[in-house]
This record gives C-alpha cells, sequence and structure tokens, in this order.
C-alpha cells in the first residue's frame, strides 16, 4: 500500500517531519513503507502505537489475547471506558483507525510465542516488545534474531523501565557481533522473583515513557536516523528522573561466528 505518493493530505499531517531534515518527504515515505509489530496491545503498546500511527507507519501489526478491564485505563492510553470488556485489538483498530486513516492496522489475536511467531514476525520490517512476562521476551527475542528482524523490548517496573535495541544478527563498528538479548539477561529470574503489576503497582506515565521511546526508536531504524540502543540498555527512575545507561556485549560463545 505504500509506494504511492504522498497525498496532499499526507503532506499536511506529516509537515512537521518533512521539514526535519533527517526525515523530509523521503523519509515519510520509508515510514508509509514500514511494517511494525507491537507485541502488547497494553501499557507500553498504547503509546507506540498511538505514536507509530500518528508518524504514518503504513502498516502496524499487533499481537494481543486479552480484553480491555477497568483497571487497564490509568495507564493504556490506547482504551476508552466504554472499550471495557471488549478485545484489545478490535479496542485498538479503532483508535488507530480514529487518529489516521491512512494506517492499516493487522490484528493477530493470540499470544506469540517460539511455536506460532516465526512466520508472523517474518511479515515485518522490525517489532517492538511491550509484553509482561520474560518468556515472551526470550521467544521474541529468539525468533527476531532467526529472521533478522530488529527488535525494540522495553519493560516497565513501579516506576522505572528500561529499553534496548537489537540487532544480534548484524556486526557493529568494531566488526564483532552485536550482543542479544540473551547477552544481557543470560537466563530469566525464577518465576515469582519479580511481582506483576497487579502485585506491585505501577505509575501510569512509566508505561507512557518507555512506550513513547520505543517508538522513537523503532522511527530512527526505519528512517536510517541517529544511534539506535544497540548494545546500550536504557534505564529510567521516574521517582528520582535518573536516566542511566550500560554498555553491554556479545559474551555468548558464538560471538565468532
Amino acid at each position: 500500500m505504500s509506494d504511492k505518493p504522498l497525498d496532499p493530505q499526507e503532506l499536511d499531517r506529516y509537515a512537521r517531519h518533512i521539514v526535519l531534515p533527517e526525515i523530509g518527504g523521503p523519509g515519510q515515505q520509508k515510514l508509509k513503507r514500514a511494517r511494525i509489530l507491537v507485541v502488547g496491545a497494553g501499557g507500553i503498546g498504547s503509546p507506540v502505537v498511538l505514536y507509530l500511527a500518528a508518524a504514518g507507519i503504513g502498516t502496524i501489526g499487533i499481537a494481543d489475547d486479552d480484553t480491555v478491564s477497568l483497571s487497564n485505563l490509568q495507564r493504556q492510553v490506547l482504551h476508552r471506558t466504554a472499550d471495557v470488556g471488549r478485545s484489545k485489538l478490535d479496542s485498538a483498530v479503532d483508535a488507530v483507525a480514529a487518529l489516521n486513516p491512512h494506517v492499516a492496522v493487522v490484528a493477530h489475536p493470540l499470544r506469540l510465542d517460539a511455536d506460532n511467531g516465526r512466520d508472523i514476525v517474518a511479515e515485518y520490517d522490525l517489532v517492538i516488545d511491550g509484553s509482561d512476562n520474560f518468556t515472551t521476551r526470550y521467544a521474541m527475542a529468539d525468533l527476531c534474531e532467526a529472521v533478522r528482524r530488529p527488535l525494540a523490548t522495553a519493560a516497565v517496573n513501579r516506576f522505572s523501565g528500561s529499553l534496548t535495541v537489537l540487532k544480534p544478527y548484524e556486526s557493529g563498528p568494531d566488526g564483532q557481533p552485536n550482543p542479544g538479548y540473551r547477552d544481557l539477561f543470560p537466563e530469566a529470574p525464577p518465576a515469582g522473583l519479580v511481582p506483576s503489576c497487579a502485585e506491585a503497582g505501577i505509575l501510569g506515565v512509566t508505561t507512557g515513557v518507555l512506550g513513547t521511546l520505543a517508538a522513537s526508536e523503532a522511527i530512527k531504524l526505519v528512517c536510517g536516523i541517529g544511534e539506535a540502543l544497540v548494545g546500550r540498555f536504557l534505564m529510567i527512575d521516574l521517582l528520582t528522573m535518573r536516566i542511566e545507561e550500560i554498555r553491554y556485549s556479545r559474551r555468548r560463545a558464538d560471538a565468532s561466528s
């Protein structure tokens, strides 16, 4: 759907992008051609989907198998009070259509895992993981590495969050293979060690901050601008408003392959 030139309405809609030298008309055309998969239409996925749609991403895939509950609305800004009880995918489709009719949404009504996700991931140019569990995060990291797709993966906990970008199938400027998720987290923490949002609570805007940053990384990757968070683990604490970055590298035995 995206090889057509930008029409007059799109030129007006994206005017503030187009005047940016780093994006311009060619960059906006790249955004229009892009296909991005968002894993989860919850706290992190909500701002991701909204900002990707606003930016003019041509096709947004959304994978989720949940319904909207009242307790979601404190942070999941993709949904409205009237959506309580509805599928999050149906709510997301309506929200995107209301925001930008130039964007197509592909709904994947399932919880992606290692068994069902490979073909779906391969349909997209890049993936943003906003899931709330380590099983999905590891599965998405492995699938994206296997089919050579960039992955922006974000996580939140109470007042803090983290974000990194994974491209382990490529080498960095030093010629060494880029690190993957298992270089950062070799093993998942024991079950029950990390409490869920329902158990520990979550400041709603924490998900907004991390989701917005993840969308920013995706836009940069599509347009080929700036420096992505590859090999860089960004951590934000909203209580103290401290931002820290840890650089990490490939540590697995296949680093020389």
